[in-house]
């Protein structure tokens, strides 16, 4: 695992879209695990500037989302695929044929699980897997107790989850779909690569627990720590209590693998990434 604090919010949003494009760039056709939530908004805002100004092209990339939720049809303004239709589809030059979400409509709903696996399969796996993490330790909508080895299927939300994603429900719990279809942790762990973006002090201790405590059911983003190839994106108020903060910053300042990523954030440009990628063929995130 690597962990790469960086000074804020946007900053991380840009270190995120780099690797991602640097992943594009370098493998046109790679399946993407994507992820929502307030945190993906500045990744997917910075994914569709390096579209619209350096050309990254997303015509032959393949996408699956973590989850929605059960009950709302894919037309309804708080679903899943609105968001993603909102912030990301609808803004590059994607094949909405090729971007998938799990069916929360679906009249069996175990069947439509196995399906979203089978289609993984399909398309040969995920490359690389963005994730956020929730306040209850979740990854995906992984709750507490998930197994490490789940796969796609159907949970109970938490409370603190149904509070955290209120905002898009009127801002009132009990408005939030209570169930919802959800990528098992196991699925996760499958992917090739994982790339982990946290902001916010909110986040500080449950990051701690997931980066540096013990690998546990009870915080279902620890594990990322099983991981051969988990790039985990921090600003510094969520890394605020990380015990190994000094270490990781030096790590990514001194690493010569990090140089095009400091050259490209520091200019602002994470267009940069496309001579980068071209270039580092091969390199961490290239399989």
């Amino acid at each position: 695992m690597e962990v790469l604090i960086q000074p804020n919010a946007e900053h991380a949003a840009m270190m995120a879209a780099w690797l991602i494009a640097r992943q594009l760039r370098a493998q046109p056709d790679s399946v993407l695990g994507l992820a929502t939530g307030r945190t993906m908004e500045g990744v997917y805002h910075r994914l569709v500037g390096l579209h619209r100004d350096h050309g990254l092209d997303f015509s032959r990339c393949r996408t699956f989302n973590l989850d929605e939720y059960i009950g709302l049809p894919p037309d309804d303004p708080r679903s899943y695929r609105q968001y993603m239709n909102h912030h990301l589809f609808n803004r590059v030059n994607i094949d909405l044929r090729n971007t998938h979400l799990p069916d929360g409509t679906a009249a069996d709903l175990k069947a439509a699980c196995r399906e979203y696996e089978a289609s993984i399969r399909r398309c040969g796996g995920i490359d690389l897997q963005l994730l956020g993490i929730g306040v209850s330790g979740h990854i995906g909508f992984n709750e507490p107790l998930s197994a490490l080895r789940s796969r796609t299927r159907d949970k109970s939300l938490t409370p603190a989850t149904r509070r955290q994603n209120a905002a898009m429900f009127g801002g009132n719990p009990e408005n939030v779909p209570p169930r919802a279809l959800t990528m098992g942790v196991g699925t996760i762990l499958e992917a090739r690569a994982l790339l982990v973006v946290v902001t916010g002090a909110e986040k500080a201790d449950i990051l701690a627990q997931a980066v540096e405590g013990p690998i546990t059911s009870m915080v279902s983003a620890s594990a990322i720590q099983l991981h051969e190839d988990c790039k985990v994106i921090a600003d510094e108020t969520a890394a605020s209590r990380l015990q190994g903060g000094a270490y990781y910053r030096w790590i990514f300042e001194n690493e010569p693998d990090w140089n095009e990523a400091r050259r490209a954030l520091n200019t602002d440009d994470p267009g940069n990434a496309k001579t980068s990628a071209h270039r580092r063929a091969g390199g961490p995130h290239d399989h």
